[in-house]
């Protein structure tokens, strides 16, 4: 038992630790060439989980601000990821009706990788996006986009001006807010009186399930069960009337929403059967959260294993991509240049860059062929079957893909 700060949605002191990293620099931080001269700062990385309301969390250690507004992600280099924005945007259109007097309101709207697709099928639509300049590659595709912080404030403001949401979208967003009561309360603000929210988050059954723990870092300040957002929603008289189980990002769930008050979305059986898994894997109490740690060590043990065994017999790792949960991973395992050499990643923003904490440096794809590595251990394993696709030319010379989560596996 460690004493932690208070819960962000429900103001319980957190006492129970869900899984303790160590210490770990901010996920996507990346590093420039002048940036290697100096100490990289780091933070405190523990998860803990809250004894009253089952939130799993991180404390906010850093303001959001200094994460989010020059961000390094940009969702439209992932086709997979595009790709499935553009299967929900015709799902939704089609479930809801949308139309040209629609609006839909994309909060974290990114690049516009989603809001594109809607605008192509005439539903008025509007992004909300911190960062700037990711923000502005929205702008040039012609996606009005709003560069703000969401919250109650914004949300009254975009009402005022553009009238209430009919399509409210959240995809992986509400994990990276640290002030949780603010964003719902927003969110239930800025829906029209028959509108619908949808949020997208990583499951955190699936985390436990697989061992996901490299999807946790300090940009993630939360991880969410069915049982606690239904609890969150509920104190801002929003209802859960749907949820479907999502592949993406290792298990994820979509949640749709309504005002309490809206009785013209019916209950799916869907809800209950969630909240059934849940409770059965024991996240309906404290102790199915407090056994998670053994099983991460494992991982560790696993690919630092692997790694000292190609390296003493003189092979080479490079790896695959320069997402946030590789750092975690890497940072987490204590693995530099000495057991990876380079990375790769398909985004000009991040080449040229080194990893945060492992100064691992990030190259273009190309440099594959050139370095011709044994093995390609993959850092964004949810995405493994777009990515060996993409690279499966490194079988010509007798390479292989890695991954490590949810275990160490060799592919063939």
């Amino acid at each position: 038992m460690s004493s932690g700060p208070d819960c962000r949605f429900c103001g319980a002191a957190l006492s129970d630790v869900f899984l303790d990293l160590g210490l770990s620099p901010l996920a996507n931080s990346y590093l420039r060439p002048e940036d290697l001269e100096r100490k990289e700062p780091s933070y405190p990385l523990i998860a803990y989980v809250c004894a009253q309301c089952l939130l799993v969390q991180v404390p906010e250690l850093v303001a959001p601000g200094e994460i989010f507004s020059d961000y390094a992600y940009f969702s439209s280099y992932s086709e997979s990821w595009v790709e499935h924005a553009r299967l929900y945007s015709e799902a939704m259109i089609a479930r809801f009706g949308l139309g040209p007097e629609h609006l839909a309101v994309e909060i974290a709207s990114n690049d516009g990788y989603l809001l594109q697709h809607l605008a192509r099928r005439n539903v008025r639509i509007l992004g909300v996006e911190p960062a700037a300049n990711v923000a502005a590659v929205a702008r040039e595709k012609g996606i009005p986009t709003v560069v703000r912080f969401f919250g109650a404030a914004l949300a009254a403001e975009l009402r005022a001006e553009h009238g209430g949401a009919d399509l409210l979208i959240g995809n992986n967003v509400l994990a990276h807010v640290p002030a949780l009561n603010d964003f719902v309360s927003g969110l239930r603000a800025l829906l029209a009186p028959r509108g619908v929210i949808t949020i997208e988050v990583p499951h955190l059954l699936e985390l436990i399930r697989h061992g996901e723990f490299d999807t946790i870092y300090h940009e993630h300040f939360s991880y969410f069960s069915l049982l606690t957002l239904q609890q969150i929603f509920a104190a801002h008289a929003l209802r859960i009337f749907d949820v479907e189980s999502l592949a993406t990002h290792g298990g994820s769930l979509r949640i749709f929403a309504a005002h309490e008050a809206d009785s013209s979305k019916a209950m799916s059986p869907a809800v209950g059967r969630v909240l059934a898994i849940e409770r059965e894997a024991g996240l309906d109490t404290l102790d199915g959260y407090l056994h998670f740690a053994p099983r991460v060590e494992r991982i560790k043990s696993e690919l630092l294993a692997f790694l000292g065994d190609q390296r003493a017999r003189g092979r080479s790792v490079a790896a695959y991509g320069a997402p946030a949960k590789g750092n975690t991973l890497l940072n987490f395992c204590g693995i530099g240049t000495d057991l990876i050499s380079f990375t790769v990643d398909r985004s000009p923003h991040k080449q040229g860059l080194y990893l945060p904490g492992s100064r691992i440096p990030v190259l273009a794809p190309e440099h594959v062929d050139q370095a011709r590595p044994d093995f390609l251990l993959i850092l964004p394993w949810n995405l493994r079957d777009e990515i060996v696709a993409q690279m499966n030319r490194i079988r010509n010379w007798g390479g292989r893909f890695v991954v490590a989560v949810p275990e160490l596996e060799v592919l063939a």
